[in-house]
């Protein structure tokens, strides 16, 4: 899932041990192969005094109950941290270093971004082509968006559709190839007219990435290993699963289960290419980072990428609302938002800063850099936990910029019991409205069979056992059992409990009883926008049979 953070949930911290983990730091080299190593999680010369790393991060472990996190940061040029802290997987004591590979999920839509940049520069395409010239058979669902859809609108999150619309195509793990994920496109409905306002989406960075792999012969990751990662001496990143799991330093993910962390298996999402998929380290993250901070420029080796087409990527291309933050996060309250080329934009503190996140079942990353004062940062976690990472980055931005520290651990920790109160509240609210002693209109029997949606496909529900299970035909972890909530309500909950995102499944009845359609919706507001239920309609495949 997550996205600039994809508006994951603020996951619940529990209580554990974290205080004691081990953290290590590591050389890294700058861009290329020869890199400056890092200093040992001290200072950086420009920021004036010494900036305690080292408990900032043990003191966020603590607090929101991360197993596991590296952290890199670069300043003028310069690599000043690639530190590991934490564990790789709980129950094992083996540390993370600046070595341990991670899932950076939509973090790597800027390295998409930055694949197109180089073929601006080398004239293979432009920004303003339309799609369809690159890739003929590419169709939304009205014609006219199809026609006038740019390279450019595939990364600006305008396209009409609705927030994370489409994403139940690859997120969980499903069956569909990249090019059933692009030719299903046609079927989704748009959520607003085109240009007409930002909602982040994944599916057209997928396109976007079958127009790297086309115009290179090769699928996008060797792209990614050939063009980028190679040039930059970013030798530890991958783009598979597979990959990172072959390597005995990479970190598992871990997902609340219940109220307590607890390792996961990693997703693969090999055919969501463009969107998410790279596997990298903080030593990687740190080359990555001096690059775009130098405009394109590798060392003295020559140029990743102009300098015209690093400010086109870091240049405002659609506007985003800008949210009132509670009270207490008052001080990072943006003047402007907006979203780039795989960055998003806003403003702290009167500097511009680039930044994005990412999400994966188990893992989360962010990346934030402020252009005018050459600093860096990326946070790298094991964990599904949004203000671990906010809370770190806001304090480290703090000692760069030279900003009075506010307490952000303390904060976010103060906001995350706050959420947890208010979701508590919520789910209360809805048991209390529930009308308990209501039942279904039909036999249970009545409301099994084999369902369609027009982008997704099928879905069936049946006995098995005792229960009544819904089964998703082409994502296989999306598998649970019914139980009857109010009238011809259901709920469904995930076998696989580390998704958090149990779902309500509504039925509407013909006139003569049988069904005339399902409709689904996450039971949680906490729920990750990937999991887009709510975009379902579902009609029986074969009408059932009427209830007597």
């Amino acid at each position: 899932m997550m996205s600039p953070l994809r508006s994951a949930a603020l996951v619940l911290a529990c209580a554990t041990a974290c205080a004691a983990l081990p953290a290590t730091a590591s050389a890294s080299g700058a861009a290329a192969t020869d890199t400056p190593p890092a200093t040992p999680l001290a200072s950086a010369p420009a920021s004036g005094s010494a900036y305690d790393l080292e408990g900032d991060v043990r003191a966020v472990l603590k607090a929101f109950d991360v197993p596991g996190m590296a952290v890199a940061i670069v300043k003028d040029g310069k690599v000043v941290a690639t530190s590991g802290f934490g564990v790789r997987r709980l129950g094992d004591p083996a540390p993370v270093d600046g070595q341990t590979q991670f899932e950076i999920a939509s973090n790597s839509k800027a390295f998409t971004a930055t694949a197109l940049a180089m073929l601006v520069d080398e004239g293979k395409l432009a920004w303003d082509d339309p799609v369809t010239r690159h890739l003929p058979g590419f169709q939304m669902y009205d014609a006219y968006v199809t026609g006038a859809m740019t390279v450019r609108d595939l990364l600006v999150h305008r396209s009409g559709l609705g927030l994370g619309a489409g994403d139940l195509l690859w997120w969980p793990t499903t069956t569909f190839s990249a090019d059933e994920i692009i030719a299903r496109l046609r079927y989704i409905k748009p959520a607003t007219s085109f240009r007409n306002s930002y909602a982040y989406d994944n599916l057209l960075y997928i396109v976007a990435g079958k127009i790297i792999a086309d115009k290179a012969g090769k699928p996008w990751g060797e792209v990614m290993r050939e063009r980028i990662f190679a040039p930059l001496g970013m030798n530890a990143s991958n783009t598979s699963v597979a990959a990172m799991t072959a390597n005995a330093n990479h970190a598992a993910p871990h997902s609340i289960i219940g109220s307590r962390n607890a390792v996961v298996r990693p997703m693969p999402v090999e055919n969501a290419a463009g969107a998410v998929g790279i596997n990298t380290n903080a030593e990687d993250m740190a080359r990555w980072m001096t690059v775009l901070l130098d405009g394109g420029r590798i060392g003295e080796q020559g140029r990743l990428f102009s300098a015209e087409q690093g400010r086109e990527m870091w240049s405002a291309q659609t506007p985003m609302k800008i949210r009132e933050p509670k009270p207490a996060l008052a001080a990072t309250r943006a003047n402007f938002a907006a979203y780039g080329l795989g960055f998003n934009l806003r403003d702290y503190h009167g500097r511009k800063i680039a930044t994005h996140g990412g999400a994966l079942q188990g893992f989360y990353s962010s990346v934030v850099m402020v252009p005018d004062e050459k600093l860096g940062i990326a946070i790298l976690t094991n964990a599904e936990n949004s203000p671990a990472m906010q809370s770190l980055q806001w304090r480290i931005l703090d000692h760069y910029l030279k900003v009075a520290p506010s307490d952000w651990i303390g904060i976010y920790a103060r906001q995350r019991d706050d959420s947890a109160q208010e979701e508590a509240a919520s789910q209360a609210k809805a048991r209390a409205a529930r009308a308990a002693r209501s039942s279904p209109s039909l036999a249970l029997a009545a409301y099994e069979g084999m369902y369609q949606d027009p982008w997704y496909g099928n879905v069936s529900i049946g006995t098995e056992g005792k229960r009544q299970v819904m089964r998703f035909s082409r994502t296989p972890d999306l598998t649970g059992e019914l139980e009857h909530f109010q009238h011809d309500t259901f709920i469904v909950r995930w076998r696989d409990r580390n998704f958090n995102a149990d779902a309500y499944v509504s039925f509407a009845l013909n006139p003569d009883g049988s069904i005339e359609r399902m409709k689904m919706a996450p039971v949680s507001e906490s729920t990750d926008f990937s999991y887009d239920f709510a975009d379902l309609l579902f009609t029986p495949v074969k009408p059932a049979t009427p209830s007597r």
